[in-house]
């Protein structure tokens, strides 16, 4: 079994799901950093190593994600869920994951967007997980009594690529400008070497973190989304919004 992580009192862990090795450093690397940085255990959970992609052997690709979760500050496993570009819907993996979200006991998890218009893995995946935190709740689940139920507060989406970017979410902005943060994030990207010799991913996920902190008026900023609407005790727990008035 794979050790929990542990986070202080009132932080419950992030857990983290990515469809292959290097997805959840472009999609969301700048707010992995800005979590660990202030405290919070995060746990990745990569669901191949990689094994369909142009470039990088698997085995190369898994040292490159162990590197990459080690700079972020997160610790790591791997899952199986038929391999990578052969992802399948299934009761089965949906209950998988759905048993490592019981033992972690996220406050967060994070998972790719359900947008169509990208990688077929990411979508699924993204499926998966969003149905796997609702099983994980139900104390009745024959296939899940081993351990003990548990509710994650917020099942929140993150795009790999301009294209996955949910059009139908409200979006949320997490500045990530701390020097250390943008420090960490880049050196996990570019921890993917393997990745990088068609087309400089890191950036362009630096772009985009661009692109959203001037809307935000900071100078970087990642983009996440939620299913579901937010709940706030009151105003005064509202940050701001990014439109400068």
């Amino acid at each position: 079994m794979k050790p929990t992580p542990t986070s202080p009192p009132d932080l419950a862990p992030l857990l983290v799901f990515g469809a292959h090795p290097d997805d959840i450093e472009f999609g969301c690397g700048g707010v992995i950093a800005r979590e660990t940085q202030a405290g919070r255990a995060a746990h990745f959970v990569v669901c191949s190593r990689g094994e369909s992609a142009t470039r990088g052997t698997p085995a190369v690709r898994t040292r490159e994600a162990r590197r990459a979760a080690t700079l972020l500050g997160a610790t790591l496993e791997f899952a199986q869920l038929g391999g990578d570009a052969h992802f399948e819907i299934r009761v089965a993996y949906t209950l998988a994951l759905a048993r490592i979200i019981r033992r972690v006991r996220p406050g967060i998890v994070l998972a790719p967007s359900l947008v169509e218009n990208q990688h077929p893995d990411h979508a699924k995946l993204g499926r998966m997980v969003r149905d796997g935190a609702r099983l994980a709740r139900y104390g009745g689940v024959k296939e899940l009594r081993a351990l003990q139920s548990h509710a994650t507060a917020h099942v929140l989406f993150y795009a790999v690529t301009p294209e996955a970017e949910p059009a139908d979410l409200a979006k949320i902005l997490i500045d990530v400008s701390a020097p250390a943060v943008m420090t960490a994030w880049t050196a996990s990207m570019a921890a993917h070497a393997s990745q990088q010799q068609t087309r400089n991913y890191v950036e362009l996920q630096l772009a985009r973190a661009r692109v959203h902190g001037l809307r935000a008026g900071v100078g970087h900023a990642i983009a996440l989304w939620s299913g579901d609407p937010l709940i706030f005790s009151s105003l005064a727990t509202l940050d701001r919004a990014a439109r400068q008035f």
